[in-house]
């Protein structure tokens, strides 16, 4: 189920919704003025913070380590 970005014509609002079917896509609706005057936009990929940025980043923070194999803190 992709997720897309929409501005609606009316309020110029700006969302996101997931869309389950392409044909789907007519049926959407601004979540903030409830407007069905939509369009999808280009949606573009996230950039990496760095270019030298080539590890898999560790989402486990602060506590003992994640166990995932690109975790970077080891059970001492």
């Amino acid at each position: 189920m992709p997720l897309y970005e929409f501005t609606c014509d009316e309020c110029e609002h700006a969302f996101e919704t997931l869309v389950r079917r392409e044909s789907d896509i007519s049926a959407v609706a601004c979540p903030k003025c409830n407007g069905t005057r939509v369009k999808r936009e280009i949606s573009v990929p996230a950039r990496p913070l760095s270019s030298s940025a080539t590890t898999i980043p560790s989402s486990c923070g602060e506590g003992p380590p994640c166990g995932a194999p690109w975790c970077g803190r080891r059970q001492t």
